[in-house]
């Protein structure tokens, strides 16, 4: 085959093609390569062809021949590009990005408007394969070419924005490169606006400061940006409340973060992170209560801050809210949700906080969940005062030997920690080895004086440990006493106090002060509460008394506080009040059905109020709880001889006379 052949039979392959017949236009080519097997042009149509009858391996072999022959050729390169643009195969992604490259590098010299159109379709395929590096670097690569053939300014922003978009997905995954260039984008898409100040500007500006409070190493570029937007547009909110929200994540108050929390609430009051910014303040100021209730509000408005539920849970930790702190620990590690980086801190944070609370509710149950939130805090066996805490959780769960383990490593590794001597003095203490305990105690207190806990349970050591230290003034006394002047919300230890002046000094006032003050720290004490209205009774307060009892029962839930609702019950009972007293001892019945002395009272209730059967049903349900409640018997047989029931009620006196030969009341009835 002649040259002027092989020409002749390239255009009637060519004709061929443009008429849809791609089986002639194989042969031709096949003609031409029998006398030229190198022939660009036949590689290329049979390309051309094969992708046509739907032979796409023929085709892709067809083009990547030609690209063999002839590299830097465009034909090859764009028929292989369209042959991988039209593939539902995914594995061809990879070949079909190193082919637009090819094209970009070819173009690059000619036709500038294919060369974009090539771009574009890149960024495309890297962001669909979600690599945003890639995207940034070759948008902007779109936008410099874009510049340099002179484009406007708009249309400048408008790539800036489409680049803004197209990373947005990109900020979880931590790529410092990819964030810088998002940031650029975010700078330039900005300067490029024509009208500043103005409402899509100030939205950019919105979405800009959102994005850099993502990246907690851009914490200087966000406060700039927070800055420079209250200066364009001072009416606006949001900039501060991210600010603020950036103090509070921080953990550190500056005056300027005081400033900006003051400056919110004045702008707008019920702004949350404005009002969470006052909370962390109150809570530095050690006003633990005013914390807690402006963090509480705030997180209501403002839920999305894990260092706010953080400090919260803090907070309650402070007031001994043992059980509210941990759920607002669970929130915090809701908050932070699974992000890395800086937020490891905090996580190790709250879960520390959240076993810490954990520990003093002080269950088995409780006890296995702080083990579970120590066992995902990162490098907690190289943190000896975790593991003192997870000590701590063997031995609130019974664990005796684990716990012990732990102590006796610390003593070793970690002498001068109080932590150590403290877990050590919590195990003797626990054994009743109460002289042991007390030197562990004095060596945690003499590595840290300043914490309640210590001093507390050095107190409670002289307690138990015999009369004498109990008695002694500078033994358990001194000791409470310096537990609650270094941790004024520390109710249990008020409580034992007031033991100490009903018990042992034989002050009731004082007595009666301590519990008081130890019930309104707790309101679940009972121990306290009772005691306090016990003491009230005695010293002829009743006014003091009631104002508790009314306060407990006021607030509690059906089926709860049996202890005030007994007390109150019984006052009535002895003021001739009997139908206050019926209702009152009802509600004790309800929180404990099991108690034969609640019913006993109630039956008494009824008595005084003539309600004969009901009394006879009461006293008869305390004497089947406990049958030697000899009192309900008597008073059943009492009420039967009332209703006319003279053979049961003398069957009864006879049978309590058999148990009890001198009962004088049995004997009258």
């Amino acid at each position: 085959m002649s040259n002027k052949e092989v020409k002749a039979s390239l255009k009637s392959a060519r004709e061929a093609i443009r008429n849809k017949e791609y089986k002639e236009a194989l042969k031709h080519c096949k003609a031409v390569l029998k006398q030229e097997k190198n022939n660009y042009n036949a590689w290329v149509f049979i390309g051309v062809a094969a992708a046509e009858l739907e032979q796409p391996d023929q085709a892709k072999g067809a083009y990547k021949k030609a690209i063999e022959l002839e590299p830097n050729q465009l034909l090859a390169w764009q028929g292989l590009a369209n042959l991988y643009e039209k593939s539902n195969q995914t594995d061809v992604k990879e070949d079909l990005a190193d082919v637009y490259q090819k094209l970009l590098e070819l173009y690059a010299s000619g036709d500038k408007q294919k060369w974009c159109d090539v771009c574009t379709k890149l960024v495309e395929l890297y962001h669909q394969e979600k690599k945003y590096l890639e995207v940034a670097e070759t948008w902007q690569k779109l936008i410099k070419m874009k510049q340099k053939e002179g484009a406007e300014n708009t249309e400048l922003h408008q790539l800036w924005k489409r680049m803004i978009q197209l990373l947005e997905d990109s900020t979880q995954y931590q790529d410092k490169k990819t964030e810088q260039l998002l940031v650029m984008a975010f700078e330039r898409a900005l300067e490029s606006f024509d009208t500043i100040p103005g409402e899509d500007h100030q939205n950019l500006y919105k979405d800009f400061i959102q994005c850099l409070s993502k990246f907690s190493h851009e914490a200087a570029r966000l406060e700039n940006a927070c800055n420079d937007m209250m200066a364009l547009y001072p009416s606006v909110s949001y900039p501060l409340e991210v600010l603020c929200l950036h103090f509070v994540q921080s953990g550190a108050l500056s005056e300027e973060a005081l400033c900006c929390f003051s400056k919110l609430l004045e702008m707008d009051p019920s702004s949350g992170p404005g009002i969470i910014g006052f909370g962390v303040k109150s809570f530095q100021e050690k006003k633990y209560k005013e914390a807690v209730k402006s963090l509480t509000e705030g997180l209501q408005k403002t839920s999305q801050c894990p260092a706010a539920w953080h400090y919260l849970a803090d907070a309650q930790m402070k007031l001994h809210k043992h059980r509210c702190a941990v759920l607002s620990c669970n929130r915090a590690l809701k908050a932070l949700g699974t992000s890395e980086g800086p937020s490891f801190r905090w996580k190790n944070l709250i879960l520390q906080l959240k076993a810490e609370a954990l520990i003093k509710i002080a269950d088995a149950n409780a006890a296995e969940e702080a083990i579970k939130a120590i066992e995902q805090i990162v490098d907690a066996n190289s943190d000896p005062v975790v593991l003192a805490l997870r000590g701590q959780a063997y031995l609130k769960k019974g664990l005796m030997d684990q716990a012990s383990k732990i102590s006796q490593e610390l003593l070793l590794s970690h002498p001068d920690l109080a932590e150590s001597h403290a877990l050590e003095g919590f195990i003797h203490y626990s054994q009743k080895n109460y002289e042991q305990a007390e030197r562990s105690f004095l060596n945690a207190i003499e590595r840290k004086a300043e914490t309640a806990e210590y001093h507390q349970y050095l107190g409670l050591t002289y307690w138990f440990m015999s009369d004498e230290t109990r008695r002694d003034k500078g033994k358990a006394l001194t000791q409470f006493l310096k537990a609650a002047k270094l941790d004024s919300y520390l109710g249990s230890v008020f409580r034992y106090l007031g033991n100490y002046y009903r018990d042992i000094a034989g002050d009731k006032s004082r007595a009666r002060g301590c519990y008081k003050k130890a019930f309104e720290l707790d309101g679940t004490d009972e121990e306290s509460g009772t005691g306090a209205v016990d003491l009230s009774v005695e010293l002829g307060d009743m006014d003091t008394a009631l104002s508790i009892l009314n306060e407990v029962t006021e607030r509690a839930s059906p089926g709860t506080a049996k202890w005030a609702w007994l007390h109150r019950g019984l006052y009535y009972l002895r003021t001739d009040q009997p139908s206050q007293a019926v209702a009152d001892l009802q509600a004790a019945v309800r929180a404990d059905p099991k108690d034969s002395n609640c019913w006993e009272s109630l039956g008494e209730a009824y008595l005084n109020r003539g309600s004969y059967s009901t009394a006879l049903k009461s006293f008869r349900k305390a004497s089947e709880l406990n049958p030697g409640l000899v009192y309900s018997v008597f008073k059943a047989a009492a009420v039967e001889q009332i209703l006319g029931k003279y053979e049961n009620a003398i069957a009864t006196y006879q049978q309590i006379l058999k148990d009890t030969e001198d009962y004088v009341p049995a004997l009258k009835g």
